[in-house]
Formats: structure tokens, sequence, C-alpha cells
């Protein structure tokens, strides 16, 4: 009973209202900017297909040129244009983007010259989301093979060997995973891996610096106050107060994981839904959906996958507690605080820019050893360990987590219920206050 008041107590210290209106404000941020970029995106995809014209030479072949525009799927805009005022020019067609035939275009093909086509786009700012699709490499395009097909019919070709000159080879992508395939692009079913992984670290990450600066916090702040020495002259096992503590913070660490997995997964689903859409309804002939290839090869996650993802995902919390309650044992004053999440966020950041970055099984092997040392690299490879099927990777990053956790609790609980917790310091030669007022009390 005495239990569960200290672990109520400590809860209602750690879930405060500000921590809850943090946690929908996140919520909310990320869910927000999600469905910014869903829209972002959509109106992006919808400008590729809308493509605006000025004709200067205005003969029969640049007509046939806007007609084969039209034929292609995009929707265009004609307009009329004069003079070398590109920016007035772009101001009166109330565009963006812009592509002219100069005059002269026609009759320098009929001489066997390279004509000249004018694209304008007015860029507003350097933001990746604003200049994600332009138009004009569209329109471009077209035209080009529109004047290669008119040199090709110059030259004798026929519609047949304009094609084959065009796409001399037909490509037919195999992915294979193990022992299984599937017929889509490996580089389809990277990218799509890649949005769902990347949420996983980013979560983990955030998680062990909000868990350690929590937990280290609080037990700075009682040790600063003098309220520590009181609990643990209360008559209750300090066995209790430590346990409540860690299970206190593993809660709303954990609470906290639920919010931001829910956010992230909302803000990369906004972020990416119409480019797959997109790409999925383009696929024709043999090729498959890329969620139909990722199921066909094996690279889906079931209920069992992802409890055992939160198992591992818990211990790492345990382990930030354990290490964070020492750190925070070893505080002399407020400001230290502050730094002495220093050697967590190492061990996280280590493990998290890598696994961004590569597989961390390709390492050399020194390399490896060395990660994977880091109890926090097992949670960051997890699911990718188990998509690829490196089972016995993960259930030994899942063993070396647990035996590393017991290691961690063990001196936690030897600290806790021993009076080293209250004088203990990371002071560098310089002696304790808490020490001095021991002695002074003495």
């Amino acid at each position: 009973m005495k239990f569960f008041n200290l672990l109520k107590k400590e809860l209602g210290e750690l879930l405060t209202v500000q921590t809850i209106l943090s946690l929908v404000i996140i919520s909310g941020m990320l869910m927000m900017v999600g469905n910014l970029m869903k829209s972002t995106i959509k109106e992006a995809v919808k400008n590729e297909y809308t493509i605006t014209l000025s004709d200067r030479d205005n003969t029969d072949f640049t007509k046939q040129l806007a007609k084969a525009l039209e034929e292609s799927g995009a929707t265009l805009k004609m307009v009329d244009s004069a003079g070398d005022d590109y920016s007035a020019i772009l101001k009166d067609a109330d565009t963006e983007a812009l592509v002219i035939i100069p005059e002269g275009f026609t009759e320098k093909l009929e001489n066997d010259e390279r004509p000249e086509i004018i694209s304008i786009a007015a860029m507003k700012s350097a933001a990746a989301m604003s200049n994600i699709m332009n138009s004009n490499s569209g329109a471009i395009g077209l035209i080009s093979d529109c004047i290669s097909s008119t040199f090709a019919a110059k030259a004798g070709l026929t519609a047949e060997q304009v094609e084959l000159m065009q796409s001399p080879v037909t490509v037919t992508e195999q992915t294979i995973v193990k022992d299984k395939s599937a017929p889509v692009g490996a580089t389809s079913v990277m990218s799509s891996i890649m949005t769902k992984n990347m949420i996983l670290p980013v979560v983990v990450f955030i998680l062990i610096m909000f868990t350690s600066n929590m937990l280290i916090g609080a037990i700075s702040n009682e040790k600063i106050d003098k309220t520590l020495e009181t609990l643990l002259s209360a008559p209750v096992s300090r066995t209790a107060i430590l346990g409540a503590k860690m299970l206190a913070a593993a809660i709303i660490a954990l609470l906290n994981a639920v919010v931001y997995m829910f956010g992230f997964s909302s803000f990369m689903t906004g972020a990416t839904e119409n480019v797959s859409e997109e790409m999925s309804s383009q696929l024709v002939g043999q090729y498959i959906s890329v969620g139909d290839a990722l199921e066909r090869l094996g690279l889906t996650l079931g209920v069992t996958d992802y409890v055992l993802i939160g198992a591992q995902l818990f211990l790492t919390i345990m382990i930030c507690l354990s290490i964070s309650l020492m750190l925070g044992a070893l505080v002399n004053d407020s400001k230290q605080s502050q730094t002495m999440i220093m050697p967590l966020m190492i061990m996280a950041m280590v493990p998290y820019i890598i696994s961004m970055m590569a597989d961390i099984n390709t390492l050399p092997m020194v390399l490896r050893v060395v990660v994977y040392a880091i109890p926090f690299t097992h949670t960051f490879s997890a699911m990718n360990n188990l998509m690829f099927g490196n089972t016995a990777i993960f259930f030994g990053g899942l063993a070396y987590q647990f035996v590393v956790f017991v290691i961690c609790l063990f001196f936690a609980l030897k600290l806790f219920n021993s009076d080293k917790i209250l004088t203990a310091s990371l002071n560098f030669g310089q002696k304790s206050k808490f020490k001095k007022h021991s002695n002074a009390d003495e």
C-alpha cells in the first residue's frame, strides 16, 4: 500500500498540467505540420500538370506542339507575351512558371538548326516544399520528344523506329529479400521503408533526452532542497521509493512514446501520402503497388513484432532511468544538473546518427561491436532487424539490454540503499557542499 502511495505521489509530481499541455501541443503541432505538407505536396503534384505556354512563333508546327501537350494530359494555359521583362510577363500571366516558344523557332528547325526555348520559373524561397515541382521541365520534355519525332520523320524513320530509339530497352525490375521476390523497383521499396523506419529512431532519441532530463532534474532538486533526505527517513523501504520513482517516470515516458509515435506517424503520413499515391498510380503492366510488394517481400510487421519493439523500448527507458538516477545523485547544484545529461546524450546521439545514415549490420566488425555495445543501439535498429529477419541480432540485443538493465539497477539500488545518495557528487577535487554540511553538523 505504501508503494502505491509513493507511486501516486511521484506520478502527481511528474504528470503535471504543464506536461499534459505540452504533449497535447506537440501532438497537435506534428499533425498540423503533416497536414500542411500533405496539402503542399498535393498542390505541387497538381501544378505539375498545369503548363503555361506563350507561342511567339505562332506557326502550324508550334500549334501542333501545343496540341501534343494537351493530349499528354496536361492542362494547357496559353498566354501572350512580349519583350524581355520576364518578371512583368509572369505577373501579367498570373503564373509562377512559363514556357516561351520564341519567334523563328520553326524556321531554325527547318534549317536543321537547334532552336531556343525560354523557361521562366519564379522562386519565392529556398524551402524544399515551395520548389518541389516545376511544370516547365515536363513541357520541355514533351516538346523535345515532338521535335525528335519531326527530325526522325524527315530522316524517313517510322513511328515504331522512333519509339525504339527513345526507349531502346524494356527494364523489368525485381527486388529480392532473402528467398522472396516482387516485381517492383528496389528504390520504391527502400523509400517506403525509410519513411516508416524514420519514426522509431526519432521517438527513441526524444524519449531518452526527455526521460533522462526529467529524472536527473527530479533527483537533483530533491537532493538540493533536502526533501530527499526527509523522504529516505520515512518508514518505508528505500527499494520501494526507488521503484516508485522509476515506475512513475517509466509510465510518463511511455505516455510520451505513444503521443510522439502517433504524432510522428500522422506527420510522416501527411508528408508522403500524396507522393506514394502518385507513384502507385503510375505502376502498370507486371508491376504491383509498393504496399503489395512489401507484403510479398515479408517487409511488414505484425502485432507480435510491435510488442517486441515495445518491450525493447521499455528496456531502453528503464536503462535510461537507472543511469539517470545515479547521475542525478552526483549533482551538486542546479546548474550541474543540466550538464549531467551529456553522457546519455552521447550514448543516444551516436547510434541515432548511424542508424539514420547506414545499416549497422553492414559496418566493419570492430565498429559494429563498439556501436552495439551501446545498449540504446538495439532499439534504434529494432524495426530494421525484425523486417529483414535478423531475429538472432534482435533477441541477442534484447537479452543484452536486459543484462545491462539488471547491472544498472543493481548499482542504482546499492547507491540508493546507502547514505552516499545524500553526499555523492561529481566535484573534480572540490569538496561537496553536502559533505561540508555533514561535517558541519558533526
